[in-house]
């Protein structure tokens, strides 16, 4: 089984794949917070600004691990072929937006919105299992009429992989295995990312002056 080193050796063999936007007006676009430290890697390299993307998994009641849906600050995304309770998805969504938004407020403060009219928006993340996450903040994003959406996602299962690619306008993702069981069995070092070195990746873009994009 192939693996990643880290998240900063996935970026490192994503840019190469990038590298056709290098001269094009494009946004890097951030999940929280695994997404941060390739995004901020990937941004850099190509000067782009680096933009958080404030959106997180519903967790079945049951095993929390297993995604059901995706809240952001303004919407939710649930499977349909998955019933749980109408109380438990609001206390869930509830929870969850009330930490986008002081997550949101931690790292960005009351940095002013950008506009994604007509520029390109290269979604990151360090992997995905169902996809929900990413497909949450593929229809958020194209309501904000950008040119063209990219998602460059390092690892991801068949199935999943599939449905991504007729979401966005070029969907990259490095590996597919068949035998998938979670993102982190393709890295070495899958450590959580902390929140001071979220800071730190944020400040490392932010010499590029970058915004938060608030959806």
């Amino acid at each position: 089984m192939l693996r990643f080193q880290d998240r900063l050796d996935a970026s490192q063999r994503m840019i190469p794949y990038l590298e056709k936007y290098k001269n094009s007006k494009c946004v890097v676009m951030a999940i929280p917070k695994g997404g941060v430290p390739m995004g901020s890697l990937i941004a850099q390299h190509f000067h782009f600004p680096l933009e958080l993307l404030m959106t997180k998994k519903i967790g079945h009641p049951i095993n929390k691990e297993f995604a059901i849906g995706s809240v952001s600050l303004e919407s939710r995304i649930t499977d349909p072929k998955i019933f749980v309770g109408i109380e438990y998805l609001i206390n869930e969504t509830n929870r969850i937006r009330k930490n986008l938004q002081d997550t949101y407020a931690r790292f960005m403060g009351k940095t002013r919105a950008i506009s994604l009219k007509n520029k390109t928006v290269i979604l990151v993340d360090d992997g995905v299992a169902t996809g929900y996450t990413l497909e949450a903040a593929v229809d958020l994003v194209r309501k904000k009429n950008p040119k063209w959406i990219v998602a460059a996602i390092p690892v991801a299962p068949p199935d999943v992989a599939q449905k991504l690619k007729q979401k966005v306008d070029e969907f990259i993702c490095l590996r597919t295995p068949c035998d998938f069981q979670s993102v982190s069995q393709y890295y070495w070092d899958f450590s959580a990312v902390k929140d001071e070195e979220i800071g730190k990746w944020i400040s490392a873009a932010s010499a590029k002056k970058s915004k938060l994009i608030k959806l």
